[in-house]
């Protein structure tokens, strides 16, 4: 990774740290060996920087090698080591606007900066021991996190609960796999008495067991934190005029969709990202359910059942006012019944018509009303519910664990470590000799280490940052 424009090396970079864009101020982000003595050529008083502290701000003119102004700026200045990479930095605040910002990153590519790779400024901060790997993705997350509770999680991260939880683990581990390595460094008579590893025996079961259900623990979490991140599709459906519309525009809070009386007017399918109890969800409103003649309308409905394929969770919608077609009864147990998805079933126009006793095997039932949102808080409740109950094998408690994993790179690497303490205790089992089972304890150990970056190779550094955003 050494050497030229690539990670690992200590050049002095800039990158913008916010979009330039109609805003009010633009943010450019500096750091790296002679990144303060190199910001001094484009600042009106040179000598201000020279001379200032560490997490101080400085006011005065970015200007060019002429003196001509090119914006009015605040600069602040952090010296190595208190700073987010660990090095000597500054991070410039200009006015909005591309044109500003444009100028100023051109005064400082003309002084010697370069342009930060993606994920540059963090990869440094793991470099230089400001952060663990663990918590250098729970950046990431936290940039790109769609709702207030996917935000908390990835604080939780980058607070360091996972990377204290791993740590704590491995020394777990460490300790019980010392007690081995010293029966195999060191002949039988020459070990004491209360050595815990005598005669060849494995005698750490049940603190490798102990590791072994926290571990599980850990990756039994990925499948919640992955919802949180990433969200899931969900698909209202129903036959044409079960108000699907309406409900779409009401979690949205916006009109969206068009709704009219005439059934059949959504003829493609829609979609807008929604958060509900603090679950991030793709809403597709979809073109109802039902053999038309129109050919639009049917290509429509086709295409909104490939999009209900792909789905996680369907709203499917009856229309309280007609009540239970055999479209819907053909739809809930024909359709669906060979279908491994999470399926919330909604009574419509319950304003008007409410809901009468019905019976639907292993279904949630809500009734609502999209007209006037009646039941929207009962029915907020069961898709929570219906996500993390369901998707996660959980109970639908959204209570944030002290500590879960955050990428998939944690949940294999977690996933490696709970194999081999698997494997090495069925080798004890069976009282097989502890030079099998020392490997298998270094494996976990190693793939612990991983997650927080203790043992990493280049390769893999530079696949995890370069997918960041510039300027982080």
């Amino acid at each position: 990774m050494g050497g030229g424009n690539s990670y690992g090396d200590d050049s002095p970079i800039v990158a913008f740290a916010t979009i330039p864009g109609n805003s009010a101020l633009t943010l450019i982000r500096c750091s790296g060996k002679g990144a303060l003595e190199l910001a001094e050529k484009i600042f009106s008083a040179p000598e201000k920087i020279r001379h200032a502290a560490g997490n101080t701000i400085l006011h005065g003119w970015i200007v060019t090698p002429n003196n001509e102004k090119i914006d009015e700026a605040l600069i602040s200045v952090f010296r190595a080591p208190k700073s987010y990479t660990g090095e000597d930095s500054l991070d410039i605040s200009c006015h909005g606007g591309s044109a500003a910002g444009r100028g100023v990153m051109a005064a400082l590519r003309d002084a010697g900066f370069r342009d930060a790779l993606p994920g540059e400024f963090t990869f440094r901060a793991f470099m230089n021991g400001k952060l663990d790997l663990s918590r250098s993705e729970a950046v990431m997350e936290l940039v790109s996190a769609k709702t207030d509770t996917g935000r908390r999680h990835a604080i939780n991260r980058l607070s360091g609960a996972l990377e204290h939880e791993i740590n704590s683990i491995k020394k777990q581990l460490v300790e019980i796999l010392s007690g081995v390595e010293i029966f195999l460094d060191y002949s039988e008579d020459e070990i004491s008495a209360d050595t815990d590893e005598t005669a060849g025996r494995f005698t750490g079961q049940q603190r490798t067991e102990e590791a072994l259900a926290r571990l599980r623990k850990l990756a039994q979490s990925w499948q919640r934190e992955r919802i949180y991140q990433e969200g899931i599709l969900t698909v209202i459906a129903g036959r044409p005029n079960a108000g699907k519309s309406s409900l779409f525009n009401l979690l949205l809070k916006e009109e969206r969709s068009i709704v009219t009386e005439i059934p059949g007017t959504t003829r493609d399918w829609i979609e807008a990202w929604v958060s509900i109890e603090g679950i991030p969800l793709r809403l597709a409103d979809t073109a109802g359910l039902r053999d038309s003649p129109d050919l639009i309308e049917k290509l429509g409905v086709e295409r909104s059942r490939e999009l209900l394929e792909e789905a996680e969770l369907v709203l499917y919608l009856i229309d309280g006012v007609e009540g239970v077609t055999a479209g819907d009864r053909e739809f809930i147990d024909g359709f669906y019944g060979q279908q491994r998805k999470s399926l919330l079933i909604i009574w419509n126009k319950s304003d008007i018509a409410p809901m009468p006793t019905l019976s639907f095997t292993a279904n949630r039932l809500v009734s609502v009303s999209a007209k006037t949102g009646e039941g929207m808080a009962e029915l907020s409740k069961a898709v929570a519910a219906a996500v993390l109950a369901e998707k996660t094998a959980g109970d639908g408690s959204q209570a944030m664990p002290a500590a879960a994993l955050g990428s998939v790179r944690q949940k294999i690497l977690v996933e490696a470590a709970v194999a081999a303490l698997e494997e090495a205790l069925a080798l004890a089992e069976k009282g097989e000799p502890l030079d099998l089972i020392a490997p298998l304890l270094r494996e976990a150990v190693n793939s612990l280490g991983e997650i927080t970056g203790e043992v990493s190779t280049s390769d893999i550094l530079e696949e995890m940052f370069s997918k960041f955003c510039v300027g982080k």
